[in-house]
């Protein structure tokens, strides 16, 4: 029997471990020191300043957020999804950030999409449900 964890992944512990292993020299007292990673990896550091990047406000904190490990669970909603007994899909309403970390540990490689709806409370009082609502503003090709 699987032994079940109850937390979603530390995605920020476990890429320092890989990192201890693979380049131990680069720590110090347990923390990096990037004047030694940076010898170690040589050409491949890219030091320009200047960039093209995605950013926005809060991308650092989202950031930090995406990478605590999460405590939350999901519960299967059988009324919610269609065709429950008779497809592999799922119906998940949630925080989207909590509920992929939460899917990291337990369906990793296993999904295969995943399609996130978001909604706002006016389209969600005028049409009913928030399945109905992005249905009546969505166009599918």
């Amino acid at each position: 029997m699987t032994e079940l964890k109850g937390t979603s992944l530390d995605i920020l512990k476990e890429n320092l471990e890989k990192m201890k292993q693979d380049f131990p020299e680069a720590f110090e007292e347990g923390k990096i020191n990037f004047d030694i990673l940076r010898q170690i990896l040589g050409g491949y550091v890219d030091d320009a300043r200047e960039k093209y990047q995605f950013t926005w406000n809060g991308k650092g904190k989202a950031l930090h957020i995406s990478q605590t490990p999460s405590m939350g669970t999901l519960r299967p909603c059988h009324e919610k999804s269609k065709n429950w007994d008779s497809t592999e899909n799922l119906y998940i309403e949630g925080d989207n950030l909590e509920v992929l970390k939460i899917l990291q540990r337990s369906y990793h490689r296993a999904i295969k999409m995943i399609y996130i709806v978001i909604w706002s409370q006016l389209t969600q009082r005028q049409s009913g449900s928030p399945f109905e609502a992005w249905m009546a503003h969505t166009k599918i090709a």
